[in-house]
């Protein structure tokens, strides 16, 4: 894999799926990316109790430590992320709640998270949101189409089940695999027909 020399943030909300995310960290850190993580309250509240991951640190984060990856505080509008002058090729939202949806469909930009996905629409970056909440309302597919028709890529965490997965990680891997495409960073996860 290789997405050296490219720098992504990656937004960690309070939806269930934390796992995607972690998973998403590890494999664009391992592809030499700089990664800028930053999480919302509800965020780490759900990572602690869907990972065990209480205070995320990057080496609790990826069980190892790593100049490639920078947590941000969500309150820190100081941050360099905040810019529009700060060299960023993308932004995820994984997993992204409808409350954050439907704040970055509104222009909203009071945290750290919300800013930055201000600043990578505005400067029409890739913007990859991915959902994870179901059943969805009218108001959801609104928001989603106003970020869609503001240059967002939505990329709802729904797994496949025509490479006939074993595991929760396989599982895990066909949603994280499709996040990779729409940034452009090879990996080697099978395919349909390959």
């Amino acid at each position: 894999m290789s997405g050296e020399g490219k720098s992504i943030v990656v937004g960690i909300t309070g939806a269930s799926g934390s796992i995607y995310a972690q998973r998403l960290i590890d494999l664009l850190e391992q592809s030499s990316c700089q990664v800028h993580v930053v999480m919302s309250e509800p965020g780490i509240q759900v990572f602690g109790h869907e990972l065990g991951i209480h205070k995320p640190t990057v080496n609790n984060i990826l069980g190892r430590d790593s100049d490639n990856v920078k947590i941000h505080s969500n309150s820190n509008l100081f941050s360099q992320i905040a810019s529009g002058s700060f060299p960023i090729d993308a932004m995820v939202v994984c997993p992204c709640s409808t409350h954050t949806m439907s704040s970055m469909a509104a222009g909203l930009a009071d945290t750290l998270l919300l800013r930055s996905a201000y600043v990578t629409l505005k400067e029409r970056r890739t913007m990859v949101v991915v959902t994870r909440e179901s059943p969805i309302t009218t108001i959801d597919i609104e928001n989603m189409l106003r970020l869609s028709q503001n240059g967002a890529i939505m990329c709802p965490a729904a797994p496949g089940f025509y490479l006939e997965p074993k595991t929760i990680d396989d599982l895990v891997d066909f949603v994280v695999a499709r996040i990779l495409d729409i940034l452009k960073i090879k990996h080697d996860f099978k395919r349909w027909g390959c």
